[in-house]
């Protein structure tokens, strides 16, 4: 097993991706600890792993002294031992938002296919404060509070490896989405540049840019949208969870040894080339 006797920490771990993330590595022999916002949620998640290899812990990667407080518990709990960060935790945004872009979206597919383009996106110029800042809090702050907290515990050995959620938001952008576009952005940055700060210390960091994923947090585009989606994706179809779980796998693993501030992106085609 590629990942015996080592211990991960899987931030978003009580759904989707951070599930299947969660899943595979404890049937590669890790110890899993399990993060979501509720503890009911990371619960699940840990009673479905394969041998029982895993904990949860229920912390907003939001909030710093959240974040800190949890790695105190993996830090006294655990022994210290942390060898794999995976920064999953993810937001698409409140209710109304995805209600208001799922109406403006197939408003410009409509014409669009009629030949007429009347509707303007206008996203940026009617976010509020709120989505924005919410946004950048969970995915941008969320990566850097737990990565600073990981390196702590990584550093006393200089041995880890982080992988960090990015999307191809961040390789391409997307007109709907300028703040997770950003946020992804940020986090694709931030990847290469902690590379370079802790590749003496034998500590490696990448990233992962999916392309669109069946999971809950996509659940709520339409089935015009999906169709709109998977027709400009060349394989033809969405991907899913395990697939990603799979790439993850292999950066947590010894097979990537010498993959550090890369990005590896399982998208079917959506964005190729870099």
């Amino acid at each position: 097993m590629r990942l015996n006797d080592r211990v991960a920490l899987v931030t978003g771990g009580g759904s989707g991706i951070g599930r299947a993330i969660a899943m595979r590595f404890a049937a590669e022999g890790a110890t899993v600890v399990v993060n979501d916002l509720t503890i009911e949620a990371a619960r699940k998640t840990v009673g479905e792993l394969d041998g029982g290899r895993g904990r949860a812990i229920a912390a907003d990667v939001s909030d710093s002294a959240q974040v800190r407080a949890m790695f105190e518990e993996v830090d006294r709990d655990l022994g210290g031992q942390l060898d794999i960060l995976v920064n999953n935790a993810g937001i698409a945004g409140s209710g109304a938002d995805r209600e208001r872009l799922r109406t403006m979206v197939e408003t410009r597919v409509a014409e669009t296919m009629a030949g007429e383009i009347q509707t303007h996106w206008d996203v940026t110029m009617n976010m509020t404060d709120e989505a924005w800042h919410q946004m950048i809090a969970v995915h941008l702050n969320g990566t850097f509070f737990c990565t600073r907290e990981a390196l702590k515990l990584m550093s006393r050995v200089n041995r880890g490896t982080i992988i960090n959620l990015s999307s191809v938001a961040a390789l391409s952008g997307l007109d709907t989405v300028p703040h997770y576009s950003a946020a992804k952005g940020g986090i694709l940055s931030f990847t290469r540049a902690v590379a370079r700060e802790v590749g003496s210390r034998g500590i490696r960091v990448n990233a992962i840019c999916p392309g669109y994923i069946e999971t809950p947090m996509t659940s709520g585009i339409s089935p015009l949208m999906q169709k709109v989606l998977i027709s400009r994706t060349p394989l033809g179809r969405w991907g899913q969870p395990e697939e990603i779980a799979a790439t993850a796998l292999f950066l947590a693993s010894d097979d990537s040894a010498f993959y550090t501030g890369q990005w590896l992106s399982p998208n079917g085609g959506l964005v190729i080339g870099g």
